[in-house]
């Protein structure tokens, strides 16, 4: 099959990126493919004045009638997730999320991570969905599909006023990030540990900065995490890690690794996803490779073909975080062995979903709750 036609953007504006294109999307009715015309060239009119800027970010508004999205997929152990951001500024050449941006119109390539689209009245929207009469409180998985903390939370403040809607109405919630901006909010997180309302999940592929700053060229480095992760569990939150995703021939030889550095900053958790490629994923991250690691690009290909049975990627419920065969057996060996040495996972933290009030609740009223038939208590 052919590549999808792409525009190829001049390696000088790519400088904290993790996409090298703009990818054309699967709904997009035209296609776009760069070329050479020579208005660049030295001594043809170009010249240092005529290099691209690197490329800046834009932010969108959304205007979202909800902020809280269901889910029923069985080999995910949320039911309802909330994402302040659409796009994500990290930039990682891996990102399951990127062909979300397909749905905007925009490319998975350099729009997922340039063209930022927030909710400004998030928080408002999530009140008001938490104090609907047919509300019923289950854990809220925040930043699943983009990070809660990326560089733009800096200036805009999203998340953490979500977090203090949720801390006022006492709602548990379950977070993934790979940002040490997060500290920012320990205070929030720290007092909704104290009723088992939160915890945080560090996301960490590999401890080697230089392979870091490649596959997420705008997240915070292995030590900035892993530093994050040691303050939050000082401050008596939760912390786990994840090892996603796992690529094969590129991180997997670290696994035990950054396990055992996440136990020594204080995670009790710790899984893995194995990468996942779905629609125009699977090219950006082909060309990711070959700019990156020519030398085992086809390796990587072959072997998580052969974790696919076949296939570059599986969306088959029970297969696609994990993969087939014997070396997602390996895989999966190893993750157990090493949380049985580092005395990672022996406890299962459940979040308290009792103590939630819905917003407006007087003061000395008990919440709602829902009683053996379904009904409101």
């Amino acid at each position: 099959m052919p590549k999808t036609p792409h525009a190829t953007v001049p390696l000088s504006a790519l400088k904290g990126r993790g996409a090298a294109s703009q990818i054309t999307h699967r709904f997009s009715r035209d296609t776009r493919e760069g070329f050479d015309d020579g208005w660049h060239d030295a001594g043809e009119g170009g010249g240092a004045d005529d290099t691209p800027a690197p490329l800046a970010t834009e932010l969108r508004f959304e205007d979202a009638r909800s902020v809280l999205t269901r889910n029923t997929s069985p080999d995910i152990y949320f039911d309802v997730s909330l994402n302040p951001y659409r796009g994500c500024e990290h930039g990682c050449s891996y990102c399951f999320a990127r062909p979300g941006h397909a749905y905007l119109g925009l490319s998975p390539g350099l729009d997922f991570e340039t063209k930022i689209v927030w909710k400004p009245d998030a928080p408002e929207i999530l009140r008001k969905e938490l104090a609907a009469p047919g509300y019923r409180c289950a854990p809220i998985a925040l930043g699943i599909s983009t990070d809660g903390w990326q560089p733009v939370e800096r200036r805009l403040g999203l998340s953490r006023r979500l977090l203090e809607v949720l801390a006022e109405t006492r709602h548990p919630v379950s977070i993934v990030t790979k940002s040490a901006l997060i500290e920012r909010d320990a205070d929030l997180l720290a007092d909704m540990a104290r009723d088992h309302l939160v915890q945080v999940m560090f996301s960490i592929t590999t401890l080697d900065p230089g392979l870091a700053r490649k596959l997420e060229p705008r997240a915070a480095s292995p030590a900035r995490r892993l530093a994050a992760m040691a303050r939050l569990h000082g401050a008596g939150v939760p912390v786990g890690v994840l090892f996603a995703p796992l690529i094969p021939a590129i991180n997997d030889h670290e696994l035990e690794r950054v396990l055992e550095a996440s136990r020594a900053a204080g995670a009790e958790t710790a899984g893995y996803v194995l990468l996942r490629l779905p629609y125009e994923l699977k090219e950006l991250f082909a060309d990711w490779l070959e700019s990156h690691f020519p030398d085992r690009a086809a390796r990587v290909m072959s072997l998580l073909r052969q974790l696919r049975g076949g296939k570059t990627n599986d969306t088959r419920f029970g297969h696609r975080m994990r993969g087939e065969g014997v070396l997602a057996d390996l895989y999966s060996q190893r993750l157990r062995l090493a949380c049985e040495k580092l005395g990672l996972n022996r406890t299962r933290r459940e979040l308290n979903t009792r103590a939630f009030k819905p917003p407006g609740t007087p003061s000395g009223e008990p919440p709602r709750q829902m009683d053996l038939f379904g009904g409101d208590a």
